[in-house]
């Protein structure tokens, strides 16, 4: 990097880890978003009927 500044070195490199930082949010985002889908529970048929009749999944659980 002959011919430039200090300025534009330290420009540089503050773009640099700004950029850095970015992509490590990015990966921790995507990763909580996959352990959070995997972490949902799945309905079930029964579940899912039982809601659609109106009750919550405690109730049908209690009922069963």
């Amino acid at each position: 990097m002959a011919g430039r500044g200090p300025q534009s070195f330290k420009k540089r490199q503050k773009e640099q880890q700004r950029k850095e930082k970015q992509q490590e949010k990015l990966a921790k985002r995507r990763e909580r978003q996959q352990s959070q889908a995997s972490a949902e529970p799945v309905l079930g048929q029964e579940d899912g009927e039982a809601l659609r009749a109106g009750q919550t999944l405690s109730e049908s659980v209690s009922s069963t």
